[in-house]
């Protein structure tokens, strides 16, 4: 399951990076791929906030249309850029909630953790 842009943004960008993840990995490894997953809202860009803003910012942003279809399933989330997890640990919630036994987070790049204040000294 890609992680999902809202249709505003998908609009303006005209395309959806995780679904994009998501059908490759998806062909390539024969495993179905479900778009069951929206954004309620339209959320203002994670890019730059804090965690707690970014969890802020994404309370009560997704919403997933059919959760039956996840009952009981292994679910690969999959997400262009990891930073914090917040937006991939939202999701995996919802998700949960729905009956899924299991949450995978496929992402295809990592940004690194901030060095702690006693490493940059």
């Amino acid at each position: 399951m890609p992680v999902p842009l809202h249709r505003q943004r998908r609009w303006t960008r005209g395309f959806n990076q995780s679904r994009l993840l998501a059908e490759t990995w998806s062909k390539a490894l024969d495993i179905r791929l479900h778009d069951d997953l929206y954004r309620r809202r339209d959320t203002p860009s994670q890019q730059g906030l804090s965690a707690i803003q970014r969890r802020r910012n994404l309370r009560g942003a997704f919403a997933i249309s059919h959760p039956e279809l996840v009952s009981g399933k292994h679910i690969a989330l999959v997400d262009d850029v990891m930073t914090t997890g917040t937006t991939a640990n939202a999701l995996a919630a919802i998700l949960l909630r729905a009956g899924a036994t299991r949450v995978d987070i496929w992402c295809l790049a990592r940004t690194p953790a901030p060095a702690r204040r006693d490493q940059q000294e």
